[in-house]
């Protein structure tokens, strides 16, 4: 696991994630835990893909789901007619 990974943490992770979440990896504290158990500090993800929170998380390595980064959300390609009218000068 790296910087940048975006995790999907269910209840396989730890039973704080009654309702999931994904959470893009910043770092790895080198803190000492119980033997399968480690601290991922990162940003929680909203539906959007955008940082919502950060949060320093507990959870189990076997429950891990690495996941691709959520889409963003699609970007208008309309586009609007541009205003046209006397230029004022000097």
């Amino acid at each position: 696991m790296k910087s940048g990974d975006v995790l999907h943490l269910t209840r396989a992770a730890s039973v704080q994630f009654l309702r999931p979440i994904f959470v893009r990896v910043i770092r790895l504290p080198d803190w000492v835990t119980y033997d399968g158990w480690l601290w991922i500090e990162g940003y929680e993800l909203g539906p959007k893909g955008v940082a919502i929170v950060r949060r320093s998380l507990f959870v189990q390595m076997a429950g891990l789901i690495w996941q691709d980064s959520p889409a963003p959300a699609a970007r208008s390609t309309t586009r609007r007619p541009v205003r046209r009218g006397p230029v004022r000068v000097g």
